[in-house]
């Protein structure tokens, strides 16, 4: 599987294209669908995946529906993934699992080094503390795909988790 970061929006949230045998599921179309569009040459785009409903991850999503004639959130065949429900920074976010890969996308709910705001409309600090700790019973070397900046992993996340615990 090939991952493609492209951060888009003056925001900078990041969207991914994912894909396996020319087949391809974008994750979070914020914004510039024309910069987006440069990366999807010669895929089928199979499905949309977004992490939560915040305008800069999800910007560009009724262009992408109305070109592909797909649905956000709905369940793609060609990839084997879990949707974990992690509430904290939105009611609605969520977090992709591709387990095979050991991969994981988590938009604004966890990225290097820090959590996601909950001081924004939607957001709970209890939702938080139950979703890293639901979190927490994955595999340490799961790589962890955030909503802005770069990657990192599960393990060396956690080990900040009990910080964040204190804090919120």
């Amino acid at each position: 599987m090939q991952i493609k970061c492209i951060p888009v929006g003056y925001l900078q949230a990041n969207c991914y294209i994912v894909i396996k045998n020319n087949k391809a599921i974008l994750i979070d179309p914020g914004d510039e669908p024309d910069k987006i569009e440069q990366y999807l040459k010669n895929l089928e785009i199979v499905g949309i995946l977004v992490t939560h409903n915040h305008f800069d991850h999800t910007g560009s999503l009724a262009y992408f529906e109305e070109k592909y004639h797909l649905k956000a959130n709905q369940k793609i065949e060609d990839f084997s993934y879990e949707v974990i429900k992690t509430p904290g920074h939105t009611k609605d976010s969520k977090t992709f699992y591709f387990p095979e890969e050991k991969i994981m996308f988590t938009g604004d709910f966890l990225f290097k080094e820090t959590i996601g705001r909950m001081d924004l409309e939607g957001g709970s600090v209890m939702d938080m503390k139950k979703s890293l700790e639901k979190i927490a019973e994955y595999d340490d070397a799961i790589l962890l795909y955030p909503g802005h900046g770069e990657p990192t992993d599960l393990g060396h996340e956690k080990s900040r988790f009990s910080y964040y615990l204190k804090e919120i």
